[in-house]
């Protein structure tokens, strides 16, 4: 330990050595090599590009449609933008396995206690979460509805299209 320490320090001396041996009277040739290259005449600058004019362009409208206005082919279909009533709470609470992606969380098991079943559910960082039903799970509003041996489903709330959603069953299987 003692030797492995006295060989740190003399790594640390070495390079200060080796730089106190670079000074001394040894930049002559280098000083006379910058008044060499200060004393050269300066280059010729070369001069700047010249730059070419843009053509302008005037839009004429003339039958075309006016590009600042949505076009009726694109328009949103209003029967579609219809609200069916299915939409996320967005003032509950949010849980913590809301902020995984439901790829990432594992089912590792099931305890039962009191008569109720818990799922056991593992986070890519190894920690260990008990989740009943009506607990949420994934960042898409999945609400747990059953929990069994070898799954957990649970319905999530996804979005089809701006003010649409709709409901889409998802399972977090039992790995070992």
């Amino acid at each position: 330990m003692r030797r492995r320490r006295n060989m740190q320090q003399l790594a640390w001396l070495l390079p200060v050595f080796a730089l106190a041996g670079c000074g001394g009277d040894n930049m002559g040739d280098l000083e006379t090599y910058v008044q060499t290259v200060k004393a050269r005449p300066p280059g010729p600058i070369e001069p700047l590009p010249e730059i070419q004019p843009v053509d302008t362009f005037v839009y004429e409208p003339g039958e075309r449609r006016n590009p600042f206005m949505p076009d009726a082919q694109t328009a949103p279909d209003e029967e579609v933008a219809l609200d069916n009533g299915l939409a996320p709470d967005q003032t509950r609470r949010k849980e913590e396995l809301e902020s995984y992606p439901l790829d990432s969380l594992r089912m590792v098991g099931t305890l039962e206690l009191e008569n109720a079943r818990w799922g056991l559910i593992r986070t890519k960082e190894g920690i260990l979460h008990r989740v009943k039903v009506g607990n949420y799970l994934g960042q898409n509003n999945g609400r747990i509805t059953v929990i069994g041996q070898d799954a957990i489903q649970l319905t999530e709330i996804v979005s089809d299209a701006p003010g649409q959603w709709r409901e889409r069953a998802a399972t977090v299987a039992l790995t070992q």
